[in-house]
């Protein structure tokens, strides 16, 4: 997995643009591929349980395929009943999130590293873009406390074939969209399918205000 830059502001979804025109071309290009780091945002037109009104944070995607989690999916079940080592450094709510319908019996951690924080020799964290990192629960999680802001578990992930989400891209069940290192760790009342597509730039941003249910309308 590459390292993915996330600019001068890792919060800032905006890529920044050299002054070369085609540089610039080049940069939005790549802010509208699929990528690590980047967010697929359920289509409101895309009703099956499992993904609807979801939002996913892509952590991998080449040649081989394609593997994220569903960062506005909690569980009932609380980080301290399963990894109370790790209960400090979860945020709230300090519950398991389900991260896809895949594996749903192992465990993934996503970190969101602190602001100027130097994470050279940290083995334990693998940055997948801008302050986002993919982090190994079997390491000692008071090691981490000094660099880390705070951590997502999530029971499970979401996976895609060669070209299958492609495909799926092309027929419009995802929106594509840049992410936020916040989003990663923002609780489930904060409604961040709405809350990501309101940023988008329009129409997108149209979506947010779309019902589930159509027939209300």
């Amino acid at each position: 997995m590459n390292p993915v830059d996330g600019g001068d502001d890792a919060d800032d979804p905006t890529p920044d643009l050299p002054g070369g025109t085609a540089d610039a071309a080049r940069d939005i290009e790549s802010a509208n591929r699929v990528r690590a780091g980047a967010l697929l945002i359920s289509s409101a037109d895309l009703l099956e349980p499992t993904f609807a009104r979801t939002v996913i944070y892509v952590i991998e995607h080449n040649d081989a395929g394609s593997l994220g989690v569903v960062i506005n999916r909690m569980s009932q079940t609380a980080v301290h009943n399963v990894m109370p080592a790790w209960t400090d450094l979860a945020a709230s709510p300090r519950a398991l999130f389900v991260g896809g319908p895949v594996k749903q019996d192992s465990a993934l951690c996503l970190g969101v590293i602190k602001p100027g924080a130097d994470i050279t020799g940290f083995e334990a964290i693998r940055p997948v873009a801008g302050r986002v990192a993919l982090v190994d629960l079997d390491a000692d999680p008071e090691q981490l406390e000094t660099v880390l802001e705070g951590i997502r578990i999530f029971a499970g992930y979401a996976g895609w074939g060669i070209g299958q989400l492609d495909a799926e891209m092309d027929q419009d069940s995802w929106v594509l969209g840049s992410a936020l290192a916040r989003d990663v760790l923002a609780p489930p009342a904060a409604d961040l399918w709405s809350e990501v597509l309101r940023r988008q730039p329009w129409p997108l941003s149209l979506l947010a205000t779309r019902p589930l249910d159509t027939s209300v309308n």
